[in-house]
């Protein structure tokens, strides 16, 4: 872990960043006004070998696959919230990925020590978000509605199953403004009377103060 540590380097260059790289990991927000113009800058600067991937929590390779200069060697990659302790890595692939490329990507994730879930076809929100975004959404709109409160709506799920968490200390985790972006997808959060309308207003009221959530020391709770 140390030596990994020290090996980081970070740069806001898009040659130092691609030159000679085997695999390129993309980690924007769900925000393809952001996705698109960074594969498009990022197509100039990639050795031929590269693979791309994405670690998009809920989109589709094949949206952005002709942006990336390299349809056959683009795919996802999506890793788990605390990936040192839940080491998941959903390996997902479009109809234009070479097999082969997709090996490789399922090769590494074993060669990091994660466990590669593979899925068969595309599927938004692949499969871990394809069950915990209904679930996050369901308590969203409790809190958006005014049925109750943060607080006692992760206590009620906490006592009713033994979880650890609560949604909404998971959504802290999340980061308030991924899970901003996924309700802003909904045609209907442009309704402010609608329940997307309203969950998508309370996100953004904490998003302009900063709470943003766990890596701002603030969201739902508190960190220290």
């Amino acid at each position: 872990v140390e030596i990994a540590y020290e090996n980081i380097s970070m740069t806001t260059s898009y040659e130092e960043a691609a030159k000679d790289a085997d695999l390129i990991i993309e980690a924007i927000a769900e925000d393809p006004n952001q996705k698109i113009p960074f594969y498009q800058e990022l197509s100039k600067h990639m050795p031929e070998k590269t693979i791309l991937v994405t670690n998009s929590s809920t989109m589709l390779p094949s949206t952005f696959a002709e942006y990336t200069g390299r349809p056959n060697k683009y795919l996802a990659l999506h890793f788990a919230n605390e990936i040192w302790r839940n080491n998941t890595a959903e390996v997902m692939g479009h109809e234009g990925t070479e097999q082969k490329y997709y090996d490789e990507v399922v090769k590494f994730a074993e060669d990091i020590n994660m466990v590669p879930l593979q899925l068969k076809k595309e599927q938004p929100g692949y499969i871990l978000n394809s069950m915990l975004v209904p679930f996050l959404s369901a308590a969203e709109a409790l809190y958006a509605n005014d049925v109750a409160d943060p607080e006692t709506i992760d206590l009620t799920w906490k006592l009713a199953t033994g979880a650890p968490n609560g949604p909404f200390r998971i959504l802290d985790v999340v980061g308030l403004t991924t899970a901003y972006n996924i309700v802003i997808m909904n045609p209907e959060a442009k309704d402010p009377n609608s329940t997307p309308g309203k969950i998508a207003a309370k996100l953004k009221e904490k998003i302009d103060q900063g709470k943003t959530g766990i890596n701002a020391g603030e969201g739902f709770y508190k960190y220290n």
